[in-house]
């Protein structure tokens, strides 16, 4: 079902400054900021609570169980409007942070389970032993996660539409990969532009270098705004 998705931008940037910097420019175009390991490997805890804008806290979590369970919890002061963590973690696992992210009631982070990276493509998850095609792999771990209790899934725009097709309009489906027309793929493997993403089912398009490395970022992000709103009329 075609939407108008809500734009994150992504800061990837380990400067709290420069975060800041972008942050005041594009607050009237982003619905959230992404912030990643960049930032809170250099700025920790602090630094996301210092940012005072909404979060996407995306961290990636990937490990045992109780651990993924503790690093949820030690988030929720943090309040991140979204958190991520690895499909491939396990059911266990997604569940665990789910059952974590409760203890903060209405207003707790929705997890979203990492499926496959939109660097990757089918040659490169090959090379790393898994013989599924991206999308058939995409799949499973989405049924995987969403079972256990995963809020939402982040996928490449390419998989949406099956996302959608395989689990309703339920799922909150978060798009990296996003490339408006013209730009550079730069190091994404699976691709779409701004009003593709929209029009396959995205609920929210993670848009970062396109935005952030343009000449006037808000003038960039405005400009994405406007092809979705024009996609879908």
């Amino acid at each position: 079902m075609a939407r108008s998705p809500g734009l994150i931008v992504a800061l990837d940037t380990a400067d709290p400054s420069q975060a800041a910097a972008w942050a005041a420019r594009l607050a009237p175009h982003a619905g959230l900021f992404k912030l990643g390991l960049e930032f809170f490997i250099a700025n920790g805890p602090a630094g996301v609570r210092a940012f005072g804008q909404p979060v996407f806290l995306d961290l990636k979590l990937h490990d045992i169980p109780a651990t993924v369970a503790g690093a949820v919890r030690a988030s929720l002061p943090l309040a991140p409007r979204l958190l991520t963590v690895h499909a491939t973690g396990g059911g266990a696992m997604v569940a665990a942070a789910r059952r974590a992210a409760e203890a903060a009631g209405e207003d707790r982070p929705r997890i979203l389970a990492v499926t496959v990276l939109t660097s990757l493509d089918d040659q490169a998850l090959a090379a790393t032993g898994i013989a599924a095609r991206a999308a058939d792999h995409v799949l499973r771990l989405a049924g995987l996660a969403l079972a256990a209790g995963a809020d939402g899934l982040v996928c490449s725009p390419h998989e949406v539409a099956l996302l959608r097709s395989a689990f309703g309009e339920a799922p909150l489906l978060v798009v990296p990969g996003i490339r408006p027309r013209g730009a550079e793929v730069q190091d994404q493997a699976r691709t779409m532009s701004p009003a593709e993403a929209g029009a396959a089912g995205a609920d929210w398009i993670v848009v970062g270098r396109p935005i952030t490395a343009a000449a006037d970022p808000a003038a960039a992000a405005a400009a994405i705004r406007r092809e979705m709103a024009a996609a879908t009329g």
